[in-house]
């Protein structure tokens, strides 16, 4: 994470926000774009929205009090997939924000969805990017992943995964794919 200045305010604000109920309440974080968001295009780099997307997943942690049970078991967050579709360009100084949420798991994994929106002129949202990413806690000293039914019982939450909708199995269905692939080679 390279952007020490965002990730400290986040971690300043967080308390001052309305907790987050887990699964299915999004974080919603307020963004503008700057100098050291840019590209040669002038616009924002790909790499950056990546970046920005491990803040919207930290606040999920921190504002539905995940967070605590990662620290006390000394757990580590981790991103094991992701794919994103980039819609309009991101010029600097332009006002955006970013929507974070769970959409579906499995037994020991989350596929979450990042949408970054920003107004257009005539007032009406514009989406700039979606991403899905497959997210999982590793626990180190057991050297596994914690099931997710665990971790919502961590917040005190007990639910049945949504089905995934058609494009999060295509996602998914790729991933499996390319896993396949990266066996075969070795």
């Amino acid at each position: 994470m390279n952007l020490w200045f965002r990730l400290l305010w986040l971690l300043v604000t967080s308390r001052m926000r309305p907790r987050l109920d887990l699964p299915g309440e999004a974080s919603v974080l307020p963004f503008r774009v700057w100098f050291h968001d840019l590209d040669t295009s002038l616009h924002m780099n790909n790499g950056r929205y990546w970046t920005l997307m491990d803040l919207g997943r930290t606040d999920l942690v921190l504002r539905s009090g995940l967070w605590r049970a990662i620290l006390r078991h000394r757990w580590v967050p981790v991103v094991n997939a992701g794919t994103i579709r980039f819609r309009r360009e991101m010029r600097l100084f332009r006002p955006f924000r970013l929507e974070t949420r769970i959409l579906c798991w499995s037994e020991t994994w989350l596929v979450m969805e990042h949408r970054m929106l920003m107004r257009g002129r005539d007032g009406g949202e514009i989406v700039s990017a979606v991403a899905l990413v497959r997210a999982a806690i590793y626990d180190r000293r057991g050297k596994a992943y914690i099931p997710v039914a665990r971790l919502l019982e961590e917040v005190g939450v007990t639910a049945e995964s949504p089905e995934p909708s058609r494009e999060v199995a295509a996602f998914l269905a790729s991933e499996e794919v390319l896993r396949g692939v990266t066996a075969s080679e070795r």
